[in-house]
């Protein structure tokens, strides 16, 4: 489900959409009166004494298209908080059939900076799907339009948009089923992050062999796809400064090798993955937003299998440290 966001200087017709308003923890609504026509404060001030206002987040149905949506916010919020509300409203209104909002910020009246921000940043978040291979794909969007004077600045939409698209990045891979995003897709799939600045370097079997990396190259010798190690490197700060270092782990399907793991929930070891999925949308998220840092990502990917050259227990290898290892379980 997509989510579109657009900024207006300028309040919309009352009429046209759903209305997101902010109020206090105790939902006083005498500050919105000026945003509301004399009916429908009326309306709402009567409704309110039904509801329970220990929800974050609640509405009124005005007509079978319109809804008037409140959401408290309390004085000691932060943006987590912020963010979650954001979540829940997702949560709460990703069916209505009625899709359209206009969130009006002039009704914030707790000192937050970005609270708006946060509050959408928290909703994209949440509407994240994957049904790249689903029959079926949901097309629904939802529109927002936000007014008013507590608007996110271009600035921090750019780095709410770079955490976004790095998030994203990070579970599409991990969502890929074992079967597509084997070690050899994979490297070509980070390749392409060259065009989001950064410098990509893949060191396949033969290099590996050559600076010695036999443990990892042990761990994927038994499948027919390849072993790599790649590094993502950021330089956004132009100096030779020492950068942040971040390591991932890529084992895009773990078995355990000849120390077979129990046939129940393997289906879920395509996550083993998962930490380098985390380095690279986190290096992505950096290149995005322009982050004044060094930083480099390194992961390694390999595939775990049994086979006719698959490691064994017992065996004896030589690490890039120079130490021999012995392996005693494959897992």
């Amino acid at each position: 489900m997509a989510i579109q966001i657009n900024y207006k200087n300028k309040l919309v017709n009352k009429n046209t959409s759903n209305l997101i308003l902010f109020v206090d923890e105790k939902f006083n609504i005498s500050s919105l009166k000026k945003f509301l026509s004399s009916s429908e404060y009326l309306f709402i001030s009567d409704l309110i004494k039904t509801k329970n206002l220990e929800q974050k987040i609640i509405n009124f149905d005005l007509n079978s298209k319109r809804k008037i949506i409140l959401i408290s916010l309390n004085k000691n919020l932060n943006s987590s908080d912020a963010e979650n509300l954001g979540a829940k409203f997702y949560d709460q209104f990703k069916d209505l059939k009625q899709n359209k909002y206009n969130l009006n910020s002039d009704t914030v009246s707790i000192k937050f900076k970005n609270l708006v921000g946060h509050f959408l940043h928290g909703l994209k978040l949440k509407s994240y799907t994957f049904e790249k291979y689903k029959t079926k794909k949901t097309k629904k969007n939802i529109f927002i339009i936000v007014t008013g004077k507590n608007k996110t600045s271009p600035k921090d939409q750019i780095k709410f948009k770079a955490i976004e698209e790095g998030t994203f990045c990070t579970r599409d891979l991990v969502s890929e089923p074992g079967n597509i995003l084997h070690p050899d897709e994979y490297a070509k799939r980070l390749n392409l992050l060259r065009k989001d600045g950064l410098k990509i370097n893949i060191y396949d079997e033969k290099k590996l062999k050559k600076l010695g990396m036999n443990t990892l190259l042990g761990v994927g010798q038994g499948s027919i796809r390849g072993s790599y190690l790649v590094t993502m490197e950021w330089n956004g700060l132009k100096d030779k400064s020492k950068p942040l270092a971040f390591v991932g782990k890529g084992v895009c399907f773990d078995t355990g090798g000849i120390s077979l793991k129990p046939a129940k929930f393997m289906e879920d070891m395509t996550y083993d993955m998962a930490g380098s999925a985390v380095v690279v949308g986190l290096i992505k998220s950096l290149a995005i937003r322009k982050a004044k840092i060094n930083a480099v990502g390194v992961v390694g990917l390999v595939e775990n299998m049994p086979g006719g050259n698959a490691q064994r227990p017992g065996d004896i290898v030589k690490s890039y440290s120079g130490k021999t290892v012995e392996i005693l379980n494959t897992d």
